[in-house]
């Protein structure tokens, strides 16, 4: 790891939870690039001497794209102001009517870049670049319906694995996580369900369902995979944030998952946007040595907010608040 800035900031003296808000979010407005209605759902990684993202940029038609953006500090973002443009990657087949909530990950030599692509209906793209100037678009990993599509970090005995949610073309009103492998990032199978949406009774924030949220983050417990839960009231749906602890060689086999959520919709921009009561989180920064980690998630369907937590106080409310 280069000599960047970690974005972070203290827990606030009166704060009793584990995972807490950075105190002037949200830290991108949906006003941020000239076209936009809204920038949320994005996703970030450490790059060079700073980082780089690929961001949700929904236009003033509202049409659905991603757009690349550079931090010194993982705080202050500039995004550039025109669309990814995708070359062909292993397939010709680079056909897509939208794009949205992105997730980056470095694996070997480069980084990929998985999204919800629309081909006949949404399913998960797959693309990668070197530099976050040339951007190559890979086959689609799944036949439509499906999003939240999340790459591990590295590959698990042998094959790239990647988790998913099954899903309709529509808001849909269910969704469980399962996770799939592929030799090259190609051809994927193997297909093993991870996780369900829970029973109403047992923890209702996360009754509807389920999606992968950042990239895991491997620890001694295992993969922490931070995932959103989302509950169906009578005012629509309500989105929040979740962690479970999968095991680092069978991933399909969860060793604990949060009954209470980590981070729920309570501040102004998570309740107010365009899609109010949502905290959708979509990347996580962290810092094993000094038991840091950051969270990003697009608040509102509108804006991004940044969240923190100790990892070691993640990991162990996960152990102590499981299911």
């Amino acid at each position: 790891m280069q000599n960047r800035p970690f974005p972070w900031q203290d827990k606030p003296e009166n704060c009793q939870d584990v995972i807490w808000r950075h105190n002037e979010n949200p830290i991108i407005d949906r006003y941020s690039i000239p076209t936009s209605n809204s920038i949320f759902n994005s996703a970030v990684v450490p790059f060079e001497d700073g980082y780089a993202g690929v961001f949700r940029c929904d236009n003033k038609a509202v049409q659905m794209n991603i757009f690349a953006g550079f931090s010194k500090n993982g705080i202050d973002w500039e995004i550039n102001h025109e669309p990814i443009k995708m070359q062909a990657g292993n397939t010709d087949m680079i056909e897509s009517d939208y794009k949205y909530d992105p997730r980056v990950v470095f694996i070997e030599d480069r980084y990929w870049i998985t999204w919800c692509n629309g081909y006949h209906g949404p399913t998960i793209g797959i693309g990668y670049t070197f530099d976050f100037k040339e951007f190559f678009q890979c086959e689609n990993a799944f036949l439509p319906f499906n999003r939240n599509g999340v790459l591990f970090p590295q590959k698990i005995n042998g094959k790239y694995a990647m988790l998913s949610r099954p899903s309709d073309n529509g808001h849909t009103p269910f969704g469980d996580i399962y996770v799939s492998y592929s030799p090259d990032m190609k051809y994927w199978g193997e297909h093993r369900c991870v996780m369900k949406a829970t029973a109403f009774e047992d923890s209702a924030w996360q009754c509807t369902k389920i999606g992968a949220g950042p990239i895991p983050i491997l620890t001694k417990e295992g993969w922490l995979m931070i995932y959103h839960g989302v509950i169906t009231t009578c005012n629509g749906f309500r989105y929040a944030m979740g962690a479970a602890l999968l095991d680092e060689n069978e991933p399909d086999k969860v060793k604990y998952r949060t009954q209470p959520y980590l981070l729920g919709p309570a501040a102004p921009y998570e309740l107010m946007g365009d899609v109010p009561n949502v905290v959708f989180p979509c990347a996580a920064l962290h810092d094993e040595k000094e038991d840091k980690l950051a969270i990003y998630y697009g608040a509102a369907d509108t804006v991004v907010g940044l969240a923190y937590g100790k990892l070691s106080e993640v990991i162990q409310f996960t152990k102590d608040n499981s299911l």
